[in-house]
């Protein structure tokens, strides 16, 4: 567990675009959130070989908790990957037309006579 806060924290101090280091961040607290749905699972199964009832009542509400903040997390991940594709996108676009641009004026200078001193 320590190793993925450690990754947490190493994602916070890169420097990121806003949504991609949005999109690391929300990477590692899934990575976290799949720990600890794994973590409770194999304590609940533990729970069941012993015949624990009430906990294992307490760990199936503990991992479908976990399970729904996973879903929420996934939900966001794909608002915000379409949201930095998009921002993407238009980056792209506005460097081609600033390419573009650029070559046509290029054009338009190579046309001009040149004096000759």
């Amino acid at each position: 567990m320590e190793g993925l806060i450690e990754e947490g924290s190493e994602v916070m101090e890169e420097d990121f675009e806003d949504s991609l280091l949005d999109a690391a961040l929300i990477g590692a607290a899934q990575r976290v959130e799949h720990y600890e749905i794994a973590a409770y699972g194999t304590v609940r199964s533990f729970a069941q070989t012993l015949g624990e009832s009430e906990h294992v009542s307490l760990l199936n509400e503990t991992l479908e908790e976990e399970k729904e903040t996973d879903e929420k997390l996934t939900e966001l991940a794909q608002q915000i990957n379409s949201e930095a594709n998009q921002a993407g996108e238009e980056q792209m676009g506005e460097q081609h037309k600033a390419e573009q641009h650029k070559a046509e004026q290029q054009k338009e200078d190579r046309r001009k006579p040149r004096r000759v001193a």
